[in-house]
């Protein structure tokens, strides 16, 4: 009965382990493309917009097969000079190259996405980098 117990604890915990580690490799940031997006909501005190809003990118970032990392934030709460805290959600993705995020812009999860989600905002800012 011990045997059995130890084995079973083992084997939970190298699954664990599995678990963590392509958990890691998921959320891996890659460091060739970002796509930084912020996006102003018409009415960002409504839950009810928030809500929709919300499902649909978390949807969206679930099906997307181009993006590596893939970031939903909203502001912090930090105050200093420098610090713009206006937008109602941020979102960060990576991609290998220029070419795949391009690639990404047409998928039919992003194009999904917009399709259902731009009566909801009033702004939206794209910063697009590579890294050096």
């Amino acid at each position: 009965m011990k045997s059995i117990l130890k084995a079973s604890l083992i084997f939970l915990f190298v699954m664990n382990l599995s678990e963590i580690k392509a958990q890691e490799q998921k959320t891996e940031f890659d460091n060739h493309f970002t796509h930084v997006v912020y996006f102003w909501l018409k009415n960002p005190d409504s839950a009810e917009d928030k809500k929709a809003f919300l499902t649909s990118l978390k949807n969206f970032m679930s099906k997307s097969e181009y993006a590596k990392t893939k970031f939903i934030g909203e502001p912090a709460g930090t105050s200093r000079d420098v610090v713009d805290g206006s937008f109602t959600y941020s979102l960060i993705l990576s991609f290998p190259s220029k070419e795949v995020q391009d690639k990404y812009q047409k998928e039919a999860p992003h194009v999904k996405f917009v399709e259902e989600s731009q009566h909801l905002w009033e702004r939206v800012v794209v910063y697009d980098s590579v890294g050096i």
